[in-house]
C-alpha cells in the first residue's frame, strides 16, 4: 500500500472512498466533514437529524456521493466524545473504516488529518497514527492459502491537508507510522506462521535477514557454543527436539560507546507441547505461537534499526520447541543454568523461564545497563488481565513507569503487578537453589520472581504477553491471530531512552 500526503481539499480528492469524522457531542459537522455535508447538498446534516449519524466511537456510516464529489462513497468515522479522543480511538476508527471499504473492492482511500489539533495531537501524530491503524488494520495472513481473497486490496491512501506548512509534519508521521507498522506486521507474520515454518533454525534465519536488510549486528549461538557458555536451563528445554535450538544476537549500535544501554530479551519456544508435563490436545497447535516473545523483539529491531535512535541496543532471543520424548527433560530433573544457579524441575510445561534464565544471564554478562523481557509465560497472566493488557514485573520502579508509558503512547497497555518477597517462598526447592513453578496460586507472579533471581541487581522489567499476543476475534486494528503486541511499546521505550 501507498501512503502519500497532500495539500488540497479533500472535497475535491478522486478515490474510492474519503473518510472524515464526527464526535458524539457535536450538533452539526464541523471543518471538512461540514465542506463535504455542503458538497453533498446537506446529505451528511440530514443523516444526523434523523439519528442515523451519531458520532459513537466506532460508528461507520457510509453515504454514495452519486457524482457530487469526485469520490464515489464518503465515510464519517465516529469518534465518540471530543474530550475522550485518544490516538488508540483514532487508529481504532480508521482501521475499522478501511476494513469495511476493503470488503468492498475499494482500492483508493483519502482522509484527513483525523485529530490533528485536538486534545494536543499534533499533525505527526495523527498521521503516524492513521499510517499504523490503516496497515494494521487491514493485514492478512494468507500464506498457506490458495484460494483468492474476498476482500480486495487498498493501493493508496492519500492524507488531505488544507494547510500546505503542515504537509512536512504529516509526512514524517506518515513515515514514522509505516516503520513502526510494519515491524508489528512482521512479528505477526513470524508468529502466525505454523511451527514446521518457523523452527528455531527459521527463526534464526529470518532474524539474519533483518539484520541484512537493515544493517544490525547479528551472530547466531549453536547448541556446542551455547554449552561452552554453560547455558544447561535452555538446552535442557531443547534436548528432546530433532530441532537444533538456536541463540540469536542481535545488535543495534546507536552511539561510539561499547556499552549495552538496554538489552531485549523475546522468548522463543516455536512450539510448546509442554513436554513430558503434556499440554491438553485441544487448542495445542496454537502454541505455535509461543515465541511471540521472540518475534516482538526482532520486530522490534527491525524499526530501531530504521529509525536510528543513538542508544545501543542488544537483543536476545532463545530459540527451541519444548517436545516430549525418550530424550526429554523430566518432572524432578536439576538443570545448571548460566552462571551456576540450579534449578529444580517441578513442571516441563514451565519451559519459557527457564530459556529466559540463561538469556538473562547472558545480557548481564555482556554488562547490559537495563533489560527487559518479553514472553508468553502463564496461562495465569491471560487469567489475570485478559487481552486487555500486558502485565508488567520488575526490580526498578522508574524502568517500569517508563515501560508502561511507551505502551500507553503505542495503544498496546500495560498494567504493573505485585512483585512482594513473600511470593519467593513458592519458588524455594528442597532439591535445587530454586523450582521452576510455585504452583497454582499467583502464578504469573512466582514465574516472574523465577526470573527476578536471574536479572539480579540490573534494572529489568518482565512484560508477560500470554494474553495480549494472539486475538480471537477482529477488534479495532487487531485481526483474528498474531497481534504484534508489544513491538511499538519497545520501540517507544528504545525512543524515549535515547533522548
Amino acid at each position: 500500500m501507498e501512503i502519500k500526503v497532500v495539500a488540497g481539499n479533500i472535497a475535491e480528492i478522486e478515490a474510492g472512498a474519503i473518510i472524515v469524522n464526527y464526535f458524539e457531542d457535536m450538533k452539526n459537522p464541523e471543518g471538512d466533514t461540514a465542506a463535504l455535508d455542503q458538497a453533498l447538498g446537506g446529505a451528511i446534516s440530514q443523516l444526523i437529524k434523523q439519528g442515523e449519524i451519531k458520532g459513537k466511537l466506532n460508528e461507520i456510516t457510509v453515504i454514495h456521493s452519486l457524482g457530487k464529489v469526485p469520490a464515489d462513497r464518503v465515510v464519517i468515522a465516529g469518534l465518540g466524545k471530543r474530550e475522550d479522543l485518544s490516538l488508540e480511538k483514532i487508529r481504532g476508527a480508521i482501521a475499522g473504516s478501511c476494513r469495511l471499504l476493503l470488503r468492498k473492492h475499494i482500492s483508493s482511500i483519502a482522509t484527513v488529518a483525523q485529530g490533528a489539533g485536538i486534545a494536543g495531537i499534533t499533525e505527526e501524530e495523527a498521521a503516524q497514527t492513521l499510517t499504523e491503524g490503516t496497515l494494521l488494520g487491514t493485514y492478512s495472513f494468507r500464506r498457506h492459502q490458495t484460494k483468492e481473497s474476498d476482500n480486495g486490496e487498498i493501493e493508496l491512501l492519500t492524507i488531505v491537508e488544507a494547510d500546505e506548512s503542515k504537509v512536512s509534519p504529516l509526512e514524517q508521521g506518515r513515515d514514522k507510522g509505516t516503520i513502526m507498522a510494519e515491524a508489528a506486521i512482521f512479528a505477526r507474520d513470524m508468529v502466525n506462521e505454523p511451527a514446521n515454518y518457523m523452527t528455531p533454525t527459521d527463526m534464526a534465519e529470518t532474524a539474519t535477514k533483518i539484520a541484512g536488510t537493515y544493517g544490525l549486528g547479528i551472530s547466531v549461538l549453536d547448541v556446542e557454543q551455547m554449552e561452552e557458555l554453560g547455558m544447561g536451563a535452555l538446552l535442557g528445554v531443547a534436548q528432546q527436539s530433532r530441532q537444533p535450538a538456536k541463540f540469536i544476537i542481535l545488535n543495534h549500535k546507536g552511539r561510539a560507546s561499547g556499552e549495552i544501554d538496554i538489552a531485549l530479551l523475546g522468548k522463543g519456544i516455536t512450539f510448546d507441547s509442554g513436554g513430558i508435563s503434556i499440554k491438553p490436545s485441544e487448542g495445542m497447535g496454537e502454541m505455535k505461537s509461543d515465541m511471540a516473545g521472540g518475534a516482538a523483539v526482532i520486530g522490534a529491531m527491525s524499526a530501531i534499526a530504521r529509525l536510528k535512535p543513538k542508544i545501543n541496543v542488544l537483543a536476545l532471543i532463545p530459540a527451541t520447541e519444548n517436545l516430549p520424548g525418550g530424550r526429554a527433560l523430566k518432572p524432578g530433573d536439576v538443570l545448571t543454568a548460566m552462571g551456576g544457579k540450579t534449578i529444580e524441575i517441578i513442571s516441563t510445561d514451565a519451559e519459557g523461564r527457564l530459556i529466559l534464565a540463561d538469556a538473562l544471564g547472558y545480557a548481564r554478562k555482556e554488562g547490559a545497563k537495563l533489560m527487559v523481557d518479553v514472553a508468553t509465560l502463564t496461562g495465569a497472566m491471560r487469567v489475570a488481565l485478559g487481552d486487555v493488557c500486558s502485565g508488567a514485573f520488575g526490580n526498578n520502579q522508574q524502568l517500569v513507569d517508563k515501560v508502561v508509558a511507551a505502551g500507553l503512547e503505542s495503544g498496546e497497555r500495560v498494567w504493573q503487578m505485585p512483585m512482594f518477597d513473600e511470593y519467593k517462598e513458592q519458588n524455594k526447592s528442597n532439591v535445587a537453589d530454586i523450582q521452576n513453578t510455585g504452583g497454582r496460586l499467583a502464578g504469573a507472579i512466582t514465574a516472574a520472581q523465577f526470573l527476578a533471581e536471574f536479572a539480579g541487581d540490573t534494572h529489568w522489567v518482565h512484560l508477560d504477553i500470554a494474553g495480549t499476543s494472539m486475538s480471537d476475534k477482529e477488534k479495532n486494528y487487531l485481526i483474528k491471530g498474531a497481534t504484534g503486541v508489544p513491538v511499538r511499546t519497545l520501540v517507544n521505550l528504545v525512543l524515549t531512552l535515547a533522548k
